[in-house]
């Protein structure tokens, strides 16, 4: 097994403080890895980076043009959001007109991450609820999928028609049998598969076009919401949103949590996948920032680019006492 390749370095004043090691693969229309670095076979829970491949059901059986999902519903049901009130707004409007409300949700209360809807929830003494779950929208996605098979209430369960649907689109698109799943922190299975299966997939959502059957129409429509509609896929001041805006919403990055990261970049048809070992999330955005660079996808002297990589460390004076850098030979050489 290839080990892990050495990709960020943080520097605080003279000393080296802290490595990153890490996988990283970019993969053609066709399957087939351009660059990779440590292992591509390393078999990875993807986490939230594969929420897109999770709504692939939602989209191609029909059930979301049944209910009128908008791109904007579509990006939710890819996102780790906020809990601003865009996304809390939308996530309710989404269950009411299912007939539906919080506590059909399964993914657990979460306390939102955007300030001014925590803060207004002190204020008004109401109590964190799911629909503040950064996974809200997926699961608004699967209800939705749930209520079109007519199946029941317990959509999370990995042996629920909505999973199963689930499992079958993540192993066509990664061209694998998955080894297994893992429950994810909002409670729904995740499925691993190895970094070229993920970095596969992605590329099946950057080559994806309308009319070429319903699981590419269905990809190439929700690569189109997440670029359109970033503020939903994350929020304001988060890495996937800063970067799609930054590169003109020609490119969809989505994170997932304990380090990984995936970009799907349509012009020239790639899928990224990336995972930082330690699970860092400053890391991977460091590299995923990197990454996007060298492929061409993002420019280097962007102000964005410069918040996630060659970065300034700074303390609560604001005083500069660091930089977040990519090693030498990642990902370039």
């Amino acid at each position: 097994m290839t080990q892990p390749a050495l990709m960020i370095e943080m520097h605080r004043g003279d000393f080296l403080e802290t490595t990153h090691f890490g996988h990283a693969v970019v993969c053609n229309a066709g399957g087939e890895i351009v660059r990779s670095w440590g292992d591509p076979g390393a078999i990875v829970l993807p986490r939230s980076s594969s929420k897109m491949i999770q709504a692939l059901p939602l989209v191609e059986s029909g059930a979301a043009d049944a209910l009128g999902l908008t791109g904007r519903h579509l990006a939710l049901a890819c996102a780790s959001h906020n809990g601003a009130e865009i996304h809390n707004d939308m996530v309710r409007a989404w269950l009411a007109a299912l007939g539906l409300g919080e506590t059909d949700l399964r993914c657990g209360p979460q306390e939102p991450r955007d300030i001014p809807a925590r803060d207004a929830l002190i204020r008004c003494g109401d109590p964190v609820c799911q629909v503040h779950n950064y996974c809200s929208g997926k699961h608004s996605g699967f209800l939705t999928l749930s209520r079109h098979l007519g199946a029941g209430p317990e959509y999370i369960d990995p042996d629920h028609p909505v999973q199963i649907a689930v499992r079958e689109a993540f192993e066509d698109v990664t061209n694998e049998t998955s080894p297994g799943f893992a429950i994810d922190g909002c409670s729904a299975p995740n499925l691993a598969c190895s970094m070229h299966g993920m970095a596969r997939a992605m590329a099946y959502f950057a080559s994806a076009r309308d009319g070429q059957g319903a699981r590419a129409t269905a990809a190439a429509r929700l690569r189109a919401a997440m670029m359109a509609h970033p503020e939903y896929v994350a929020g304001e001041g988060r890495a996937c949103t800063e970067l799609m805006r930054a590169m003109d919403h020609k490119v969809a990055v989505k994170t997932g949590a304990d380090g990984y990261f995936i970009a799907i970049l349509p012009d020239p048809e790639l899928g990224v996948a990336l995972k930082i070992a330690d699970g860092s999330t400053v890391a991977s955005e460091a590299a995923i920032t990197a990454l996007l660079i060298e492929l061409g996808a993002l420019d280097a002297t962007h102000p964005v680019a410069g918040q996630y990589i060659d970065a300034p460390i700074s303390n609560r004076r604001d005083i500069v006492c660091g930089r977040i850098q990519a090693v030498r030979g990642f990902p370039g050489e």
